[in-house]
């Protein structure tokens, strides 16, 4: 299991997020129209020029990923990794990750799920539904934080009829720490769920979360069924979030991520991989 600290946040962030001056200029970032500009950008020949830097940047290896012509940045972006860099688990016992990412994991108790500085999540608003919500008392929530240089196509987690789909309007926060500590981001921020009804693991909910400037979470939400390690969908430009919520009794889930979670930490996980293998 590799667990990743977290890192200090860029001056950037800490001017947006910690000066007078920052949160002002911060209520433009956050806001839709501005993702939707920025988006407008990336689908644009324009963008194909910052590919290279973005490249050298963020250490990406190229050799991972199927060969193609890029018409532009966000083609880039979600671009296709080579099928046997990312091998599904169809293990019956298996859950697995349906992205890249950074794991943290939580016990759900009395609706509180994610203890931060100034607040707490809760399932109850995560989802705008209390009935709903009630559903997943004292079971999981496994919230993958995607950064700018992760796959960001995803996957179903498990198989099962989709039983309900809801989309939900908000803000455009950061998904990093800094955020993360000072605003309860994912009961802010734009995001879309859809409900699993497995025959093994009860239902799931997968819920795929936005961030600054990602101009759009492009799922596939025609399909009847989910299949697991079926593409559900990807995200354009910018760092994103994918949440499973999990019922009382679906899985044993690892103490030691849970334990990994509650020290700070994060764990790395790659799409397809088995969760409840990770010690």
């Amino acid at each position: 299991m590799n667990l990743i600290e977290r890192t200090p946040d860029g001056a950037g962030l800490n001017f947006l997020y910690h000066t007078k001056l920052g949160r002002i200029i911060l209520r433009g970032l956050i806001s839709s129209p501005l993702s939707y500009i920025v988006g407008k950008y990336m689908d644009s020949p324009l963008s194909k020029g910052i590919i290279p830097s973005f490249v050298e940047k963020n250490n990406i290896n190229m050799d991972d990923y199927i060969e193609e012509e890029y018409g532009c940045f966000n083609d880039f972006f979600t671009r296709r990794i080579k099928e046997d860099k990312r091998v599904i688990d169809y293990s019956n016992d298996a859950l697995i990750a349906p992205s890249d990412g950074y794991l943290s994991a939580y016990k759900i108790n009395d609706d509180l799920v994610i203890p931060v500085k100034q607040s707490g999540y809760t399932i109850s608003r995560l989802l705008r539904d209390k009935k709903l919500a009630k559903k997943y008392a004292n079971g999981y929530c496994l919230v993958f934080r995607l950064c700018v240089h992760h796959y960001h196509r995803y996957v179903y987690a498990e198989t099962g009829m989709r039983t309900g789909y809801r989309k939900i309007k908000g803000k455009l926060h950061t998904v990093r720490p800094i955020a993360l500590d000072m605003y309860p981001v994912f009961t802010e921020n734009s995001r879309e769920y859809t409900m699993i009804r497995t025959k093994s693991k009860k239902d799931i909910l997968q819920m795929e979360v936005g961030a600054m400037l990602v101009g759009k979470i492009a799922n596939k939400d025609d399909e009847k069924f989910a299949i697991r390690g079926l593409e559900k969908g990807k995200f354009l430009y910018g760092g994103s979030t994918i949440i499973l919520l999990l019922e009382e009794g679906a899985v044993d889930f690892p103490k030691t991520i849970l334990d990994a979670t509650k020290a700070g930490m994060e764990v790395e996980v790659f799409m397809g991989q088995n969760l409840l293998e990770l010690s």
